[in-house]
């Protein structure tokens, strides 16, 4: 069984030459991990932390993660964008003396009825979404 201590978080993907951060939690790391997938053909490699813990978030992980991918950092949750992931993740890289490029994909609309990828589809949420953020900072 694996362990997951309040506070932590799991380091999905990494690699040396990682040039973004994407932090996901719950379904989104799924996501996450296939729009990685996706970018790894076109050669832009992702780092992705499961970011299990929110609160208390880990600021230390997300921090490194930061500075190895040169600011860049993608959050990404199926949630509304307030009081969620994305701004812990904001806390925590705040402490950051180097400058942080950051796009946060959150839920804006009120979700209807439908199959999972068509809802994240709809959110904004969606591996698509998800490669297209990391594209932007990427080639930024």
């Amino acid at each position: 069984s694996e362990d997951f201590p309040i506070g932590g978080s799991k380091i999905v993907r990494s690699s040396d030459d990682d040039a973004v951060t994407v932090v996901a939690s719950g379904i989104t790391v799924h996501e996450a991990v296939k729009a990685a997938d996706e970018l790894q053909e076109s050669g832009v490699a992702v780092r992705i932390i499961d970011a299990y813990s929110i609160k208390p978030i880990d600021g230390e992980t997300l921090r490194a993660a930061a500075r190895a991918t040169d600011g860049k950092v993608v959050a990404v949750e199926d949630h509304w964008p307030e009081g969620g992931l994305g701004e812990a993740v904001l806390s925590a890289l705040s402490e950051e003396a180097d400058p942080i490029h950051f796009e946060h994909l959150a839920v804006e609309i009120m979700p209807g009825s439908g199959k999972s990828e068509e809802l994240m589809g709809a959110a904004g949420i969606s591996a698509n979404h998800i490669a297209d953020a990391v594209r932007k900072l990427a080639n930024g």
